[in-house]
């Protein structure tokens, strides 16, 4: 294994004045009780706010909608962990003994987490503009190219997307009722996220369009809400 304070100067491009920060963040759970799991927290704030703010400035024209759409892609897992494999965290990760045999270096939920970490390591060590600025770094192809805004999906499809970018486990919907003639059929769906303690419900002529105007619901309140939805991933 390379030694963290190789690993902080040449890939994160940032060199820790408390190399302990930089021990804790690349340190999983299952390694013991000083992990990265509170740095994650704080990382995936600084994160989420910085990427906002960078495609706030590079697509003025984009709305609301479209720079959700766009901020979601860029922080989502897949994203992360990609960027973890670029840099080479995995090889610096210490894991349990179980992780560790079951490749957990390798798992992408470990590493995009540990890139969170690392911002949030970074933001405690130097502050809100060292920790902005390994993100622009981290970032710096991805902004340069980013991608078109994608057509407007589904509310269902919304709606897990907007969960899982902040991994909370995706919505489960229940028929709670149907009514009305067969050829006038009115289906009653309830959308929970249960993590949230947050539901809904609501009428259509099938149960497929019941769902989807649950779903709506659900994330209308999830966008309005002020509630903390960081969740850690099991």
């Amino acid at each position: 294994m390379k030694t963290a304070q190789r690993f902080s100067s040449s890939q994160l491009n940032y060199e820790f004045s408390d190399p302990a920060l930089l021990t804790a963040a690349l340190t999983h759970r299952s390694a013991g009780s000083r992990n990265n799991e509170r740095l994650e927290f704080l990382g995936d704030g600084a994160l989420n706010f910085v990427i906002a703010s960078e495609i706030y400035q590079l697509r003025p024209d984009y709305n609301e909608g479209q720079l959700s759409r766009l901020r979601a892609t860029l922080v989502r897992g897949t994203t992360l962990a990609e960027i973890a494999r670029d840099i080479g965290v995995g090889d610096h990760l210490k894991l349990g003994s179980g992780e560790l045999k079951s490749g957990g270096f390798k798992r992408s939920s470990i590493l995009a987490d540990s890139i969170e970490a690392l911002i949030g390591a970074v933001f405690i060590d130097g502050g809100y503009e060292a920790a902005a600025e390994l993100i622009r770094h981290l970032y710096r192809e991805r902004l340069a190219n980013l991608p078109p805004d994608e057509p407007q999906k589904d509310a269902k499809s919304r709606l897990q997307e907007h969960l899982q970018s902040r991994k909370i486990p995706i919505p489960d919907y229940e028929l709670s009722g149907t009514r009305g003639e067969a050829h006038q059929r009115e289906f009653t769906v309830i959308c929970r996220v249960a993590s949230l303690s947050i539901e809904s419900s609501a009428i259509g002529s099938s149960r497929r369009r019941a769902e989807q105007a649950a779903a709506d619901r659900v994330l209308e309140q999830l966008i309005g809400s002020t509630k903390a939805i960081k969740t850690s991933d099991a």
